[in-house]
């Protein structure tokens, strides 16, 4: 069996976090190939399945990425489905879910174009810091935290406006827990819990990724915070308008991430299904379990 796990060009043969699923998968007996997605030259007809694993630059490309997810859908095996990739990569999920009682932080949806006046509307609500970013983005792009005075607010209303020339942005509370505990992950292969981490960003910064020196730990879930996650899992499992008709059931991988608000109830942050990092340095045996999903779903077994 012949799989491709896909990557860009940006990022090395193999990221750390996947090297337990390399190593599942050809111990499966399974060749395991790294395709840029965007090489013209790859032949996606020529492999039993694709898995979209560290896909990182596709928010610079979206629209190529998703028609690219389509197309490779009609050769061969795509996890997660394209139909996914169309709803997944674009943040206006988040307000599908909070329509479907979701309990997602807080957001205004500011259109490409819009004139917006970041201090009116942080009265309004009360807020005493806020934080926006790209509806399509990934890896902190573009994201600015700001307070509701001074320079900071003056500062951030010019990125703003220079934003929303080209693009349109999600304005959101600033939850100061993202500082001092973090973010939260949960993470479901073939439909079930699999693992939990804690991503801790470094002093003084909001970015919980590793790229800026943030650190990840291990993390325990009670049942009900699972339940909660799981809810939303199911929430978008069975919406054909959000994977198809064809994929209703199980996703092969998900991850449900998380912030803390004032009184400690956990707020849907991101829904990721389609190239999340999946942090297999904490769980290996996720990442066989990834592996044996992925096989009985190709061979049909």
């Amino acid at each position: 069996m012949r799989i491709a796990l896909a990557t860009c060009s940006e990022l090395p043969s193999c990221e750390v976090d996947d090297v337990p699923l390399h190593h599942a998968l050809v111990k499966l007996g399974v060749e395991v190939l790294q395709p840029c997605w965007d090489d013209p030259a790859f032949d996606w007809a020529g492999v039993d399945a694709c898995l979209i694993r560290t896909t990182w630059d596709y928010h610079l490309h979206r629209d190529e990425f998703v028609a690219w997810a389509q197309r490779v859908e009609r050769l061969t095996a795509l996890f997660n489905p394209a139909a996914l990739v169309l709803w997944n990569t674009n943040k206006l999920y988040l307000r599908d879910l909070a329509e479907c009682g979701v309990a997602v932080i807080d957001t205004l949806w500011l259109d490409r174009g819009a004139s917006v006046d970041l201090g009116a509307l942080l009265d309004a609500r009360g807020w005493q810091r806020g934080f926006f970013k790209p509806v399509v983005g990934a890896t902190a792009y573009r994201t600015c935290r700001f307070e509701n005075h001074g320079d900071s607010l003056t500062a951030a209303q010019v990125l703003l406006d220079s934003f929303l020339v080209t693009e349109a942005m999600q304005f959101q509370p600033y939850l100061n827990s993202v500082e001092t505990h973090g973010e939260e992950s949960m993470f479901f292969i073939d439909g079930a819990y699999s693992h939990s981490v804690r991503k801790i960003p470094a002093l003084g910064d909001y970015r919980v990724q590793d790229d800026f020196g943030a650190s990840d730990q291990v993390h325990l879930h009670t049942s009900a915070e699972i339940e909660q996650a799981a809810v939303v899992l199911r929430l978008v499992e069975q919406n054909p308008a959000w994977v198809g008709e064809a994929h209703r059931g199980s996703l092969l991988y998900a991850r449900v991430d998380w912030l803390r608000d004032a009184a400690g109830a956990l707020r849907l942050c991101e829904f990721e299904a389609v190239e999340p990092c999946l942090f297999f340095r904490h769980a290996p045996q996720a990442a066989q379990r990834l592996a044996q999903a992925l096989l009985r779903r190709v061979s049909g077994k």
